[in-house]
């Protein structure tokens, strides 16, 4: 164990320790007479003695380990152990992670303080396990507050775990704590006086990785924003790894990719986030996703034993996981055998040769599998069987065997007929045949010799069930992947589809759903039911199931259907090539379930709008090949090649690039292995083709050779008729290249590249999915920079940084907060934009840190009007354009400029009265305030011309979008002409008096307020006479009260005959009133006119000030400023 840093004088600790080992910097010692013949003599034995008849709580252990510093007397010992190869491990241990590291230190102080500290690191880390399991761990409580007090992060942020590590700033380590927490990676370290600090917010990481060097062993690699950071000398570096990749995944689907998250339950609130429970959820995808399981399965129990396997007569080792609704079992022998046992299924459930501590569980099926060897089996079985008997009820009952309406070997066994799910009359909606059946029923009585293959395939298959049974609990082992590899025959292709998906599953738990979603979906019209339409004839054109209404009809009515029931994904092309090929082999039903398996459990996030699922698999792709064909990555200059070549392979499984009859081989591999099979194909492929890509001079060459070879690529042994096979189509003309069969080139990827594991695939897909999510961020962020530096006069790289806290602002909304506004607009199909927008709480907060009016005593009260001045569509969001064109004016615009913003906020619809809610706030706030004021509407002339027009706007009505009107707007805005100042409206005596107010707050603290302070009271003065003067002339008789009397009266305190009502119905009066002349105004001429005469004012708001400076210090304080609100 390691022990709390303590110093010995080896002078004379030397009589009673003997040195076993040393290096430079540690030594380990074995005490004097243990583990020696004859006692180690007289000194042996006195030691002996000594440590004999000591109590047990002071003995001493054998062995120890002291750390040495050369040319000092002082040792400290750092690790004892009780036999010799506890202690050698923590030897290895020094030796692997922490002597290369020592190096690096200028002085003997420093390498003590750094093996100290990483020493009392270790303890802690050990001492953490034991107190985890508690329910208030004492621990747990001290590392949070020093987290809090630390960081400063708001208190709702939740700590997961945190880790003893070093953290490597330059070529030094520094020792301290890894804090993981829902929203961010944080690190702290003090020593020698020196302080490490940092925060990175989990969303911001593009890499992670586990990597190894010549001084770090094992390390764990992070990338944010460019840079790199490196964490190494874990104890439990894997368990570390594991979790910070579930918090950066958890994190980046949060914020990300909102379609998938919504859906997945355990993850919803960020606040309800440990420990644990990331580890069980982790555990429990991978338990639904290796078995094909239903995504709502949670694993509850994982026992390992041996299954008893009739066959082969031998038991393999493997484990036993238990869910809700089935007992599933995989070996880890490399037998590669596998079961599942839907609990629907199960009969019984008996102890069995309790001396081998067994269970038996029965099927209907007639099988009865036997496990032995399980840990508390007779507890085991008193939860099986209440587990049956609760799945045993009516609205539970459905037998999958004959839900697939296939054949068993026994059919006594099975004479209920075809599947009684979903009886609705709805034959003359749904149909009940595959379409190979009906347009190419194969001949019984004139077999060539392909259909004697043919019958040879399913004469195997038979055999197979024989032996390891018929059905969804059926024995899945070496032999069951041959025949899969082989091509499985055409008539039970769609069963076996059904049953290694997991669809029969879904298709059993859910009778009658698919005859009601095509009741309700028919007749809908959507954008996804057009585009439906549009691609129903090019699904498969050439096959004649495709070329008459029955099988469009059928495809129009899954799709349709899918479609339905999931809106988030709705259609994407792609999806009607493989559904069409699924209704080749299945049912309508069936096909539309094995759909369901693909898009949602198979193929995650293929079909939604950004394709992310095939994305990220492309990136695992490219790192296979860099991997597995090295002189391919080295001859391409650029990798993006293969990424482009290769989506449709991984959207369609192959099906557009390989004729029809190969295609389904193809298919036949992905249902049996998922995504691995195609990954192992595409290997093959380029493997084949190596010679020549190693040739081709530019990518348009490789893709001509790569067509070539899918044009050439056959299955000899299809049964297909000729007028459907494609590649019969071809076999005829020259060709140069020679043919390849379908069930040579699978069977090659699968003897080449079978060694892929299921885990390294799944390891890979999670790693490389930061970096496409990141990369499809910073294409958006490309965009949205392109599109905005032509309206603004900031740097690309200031323009960038504003960018970075816009969106990091729209983030900080959405850590703490489930149903955050912000987060439910976000939304990746918008144009780029609109992707990203912010509130007018999240507003107020960036134009505090980063406008130069920020110091202006009423700055809330500006930030409001500024944002509705920017908020044209009262929606209560603006977005990043609207954002920099407002600090551009600010920051980069002339003096003109800067007062007709000012001028503006000033008068509907920017300004609203705010003073009169909260009196004793002064100026500031509060957040409800802020978003009440934000939304509350003006009413004026102007603003009924605009509703007019945003009434006729063609995005505003519910139904289809009017693409002609779409055109004009366009058109229009295109055509607008830069705003003239004589255009703006006049403002009236109460918007006046607040824009002198405004302009007061505006010099305070400037060098020159004095001059300023006496400039605007001239100009005021002026312009008060001047209307004043204006007006006499107008109506010499009518009695007009003086505006000046008006300048004089408290701007707190209302007007004579204005009651303290709300601001609309003030607004309202107002606006009356300035229609009945009963009020001065000024035009916005009047005041710029003014204003230009006095050199102060010009001076002031033509001073530059420094937008740099101002977005560092907001880099720095956004965080802090989130926490104080």
């Amino acid at each position: 164990m390691w022990l709390k840093p303590e110093e010995v004088l080896l002078k004379n600790a030397l009589k009673l320790w003997v040195q076993e080992r040393s290096n430079q910097y540690f030594v380990l010692q074995r005490r004097r007479g243990y583990g020696e013949e004859g006692g180690g003599g007289l000194a042996g034995l006195l030691v002996g003695t000594l440590d004999a008849v000591l109590d047990s709580t002071s003995k001493v252990a054998p062995f120890r380990i002291l750390h040495q510093t050369p040319d000092s007397q002082v040792y400290w010992s750092i690790a004892c152990g009780s036999s010799r190869e506890e202690i050698t491990e923590h030897w290895d241990w020094l030796e692997q992670n922490v002597m290369k590291t020592l190096s690096v230190f200028d002085s003997n102080e420093d390498i003590t303080s750094f093996v100290q500290g990483k020493i009392r690191g270790l303890i802690a880390e050990e001492g953490k396990g034991s107190f985890v399991k508690e329910e208030d761990p004492e621990k747990f409580r001290e590392g949070l507050m020093k987290f809090e007090r630390c960081f400063g992060l708001p208190e709702q942020e939740k700590l997961v775990t945190y880790y003893s590590c070093s953290y490597w700033k330059g070529r030094v380590p520094c020792q301290g704590w890894l804090y993981l927490s829902t929203n961010f990676l944080s690190f702290y370290s003090f020593l020698l006086g020196a302080e490490v600090k940092l925060i990175i917010s989990w969303d911001e990481i593009s890499k992670l990785e586990k990597t190894s060097n010549v001084i770090l062993t094992e390390n764990i690699h992070v990338c944010s924003r460019g840079e790199d950071h490196y964490f190494s000398m874990f104890l439990h570096i894997s368990e570390t790894f594991l979790l910070m990749e579930q918090l950066a995944n958890y994190a980046v689907r949060r914020l990300f990719d909102k379609e998938t998250f919504e859906n997945d339950l355990v993850l919803h609130d960020p606040l309800q986030i440990t420990k644990r429970g990331l580890e069980s959820h982790a555990h429990s995808e991978q338990f639904s996703a290796f078995f094909r399981l239903p995504k709502e399965e949670t694993l509850k129990e994982v026992h390992e034993c041996f299954l008893w396997v009739p066959f082969s007569h031998y038991s393999t080792h493997g484990k036993m996981c238990i869910s809700e609704n089935y007992i599933c079992f995989a070996s880890q022998d490399g037998s590669l055998c596998s079961v599942i046992i839907p609990l629907r299924e199960v009969t019984g459930v008996d102890k069995a040769d309790p001396a081998n501590r067994g269970v038996s569980i029965s099927t209907k099926g007639k099988t009865a599998f036997r496990f032995t060897e399980v840990r508390d089996f007779e507890q085991l079985v008193g939860k099986l069987r209440m587990k049956c008997n609760a799945a045993s009820s009516p609205q539970h009952i459905v037998n999958t065997e004959v839900a697939l309406g296939s054949a068993s070997e026994s059919p006594k066994d099975f004479d209920v007929g075809p599947s009684k799910m979903g009886q609705k009359d709805n034959s003359k909606t749904v149909s009940t045949e595959a379409l190979m059946t009906v347009y190419h029923p194969q001949d019984a009585e004139n077999l060539d010799s392909k259909m004697l293959k043919e019958k040879m395939k399913e004469q195997s298959w038979n055999i197979l069930f024989v032996e390891r049974g018929h059905g969804v609990s059926m024995f899945r082992t070496k032999k069951t992947r041959d025949l899969v590899v082989r091509g499985i025959p055409e008539a039970l292709r769609g069963e076996l589809w059904l049953l290694f998906s997991g669809a029969v599953n879904d298709m059993a738990s859910n009778p009658g759903y698919y005859t009601e979603l095509v009741e309700k979906s028919l007749g809908t019209c959507t954008l996804a039911t057009d585009e439906i339409e549009r691609d129903l004839r090019r699904s498969l054109p050439e096959h004649p199931a495709f070329q008459s209404d029955t099988g469009i009809s059928a495809l129009r009515r899954v799709l349709t259907a899918y479609a339905y029931r999931n809106p988030q994904i709705g259609y994407c092309q792609a999806m009607n090539i493989l559904t069409s090929v699924l209704l080749l082999y299945a049912k309508e039903e069936e096909a539309f379930w094995l759909l369901v398996a693909v898009c949602e459990r198979m193929l995650p996030d293929y079909f939604n709008r950004r394709i992310i699922g095939a994305l990220v698999d492309q990136a695992v792709f490219e790192e296979l090949i860099r991997v597995h064909l090295p002189q391919l990555t080295d001859h391409m200059t650029d990798m993006t090649f293969f990424s482009s070549v290769s989506l449709s392979w991984f959207l369609t499984l192959f099906i557009s690039v390989l004729p029809i009859e190969s295609a389904v081989n193809v298919v036949d591999c992905f249902f049996y292995d998922g995504i691995k099979a195609i990954l192992q194909l595409g290997l093959a492929v380029l493997e084949y083709n190596m010679e020549k890509l190693l040739t081709c001079k530019d990518d348009a060459e490789a893709v001509t050779v790569l067509n070539r070879f899918f044009d050439s690529v056959t299955n000899k042994d299809s049964p297909l008729p000729p007028a459907v096979q494609q590649g019969s189509n071809l076999s005829d003309t020259k060709s140069d290249h020679p043919k390849v069969d379908i069930t040579d080139l699978i069977r090659e990827s699968n003897e080449r590249y079978g060694d892929i594991r299921y885990e390294d695939v799944q390891s890979l897909r999670c790693r490389n999915r930061l970096y496409v999510i990141q990369a499809l961020e910073a294409t958006t962020k490309q965009n949205v920079l392109r599109v905005v530096s032509q309206d603004v006069k900031f740097s690309p790289r200031d323009l960038e940084e504003l960018y970075e806290l816009f969106k990091r602002e729209h983030f900080l909304s959405c850590y703490w907060n489930v149903n955050s506004p912000v987060l439910q607009h976000h939304d990746a199909s918008l144009p780029y934009l609109d992707q990203y927008r912010i509130d007018c709480q999240q507003f107020r907060v960036l134009c505090h840190l980063l406008s130069p009016w920020s110091h202006c005593a009423n700055r809330d009260s500006l930030a409001l009007w500024t944002f509705r001045l920017m908020d044209e569509s009262s929606d209560g969001l603006i977005n990043f354009k609207q954002f920099a064109c407002i600090l551009d004016i600010m920051y980069n615009r002339s003096f003109t400029d800067k007062l007709k913003l000012l001028f503006k906020l000033h008068i509907p619809p920017a300004f609203t009265e705010v003073e009169s809610l909260s009196p004793s706030k002064g100026g500031d706030l509060s957040k409800e305030e802020l978003i009440h004021f934000s939304q509350l509407s003006v009413s004026s002339i102007e603003d009924t011309l605009e509703s007019d027009s945003l009434k006729s706007s063609p995005e505003k009505g519910k139904g289809k979008v009017d693409i002609q009107a779409y055109l004009k707007q366009w058109q229009d805005e295109l055509l607008k002409k830069e705003e003239n100042i004589k255009d703006l409206p006049r403002m009236n005596q109460s918007e006046f008096i607040q824009f002198s107010k405004t302009l007061y707050n505006l010099f305070h603290g400037d060098p020159e307020e004095e001059l300023l302070y006496r400039a605007i009271a001239v100009v005021t003065s002026l312009l008060l006479k001047m209307e004043e003067a204006v007006r006499r002339l107008q109506s010499p008789t009518s009695p007009v009260k003086s505006p000046v009397a008006v300048m004089e009266v408290p701007a707190e305190i209302p007007r004579e005959g204005q009651d303290e009502g709300s601001s609309e119905q003030t607004e309202g009066r107002r606006a009356q009133s300035l229609r009945g002349n009963h009020e001065w105004s000024f035009a916005f001429e009047q005041i710029l006119a003014s204003l230009l005469n006095e050199p102060a004012f010009v001076r002031f708001f033509e001073k530059p000030h420094d937008i740099k400076a101002k977005i560092e210090s907001a880099k720095n304080l956004q965080l802090k400023a989130r926490t104080r609100m």
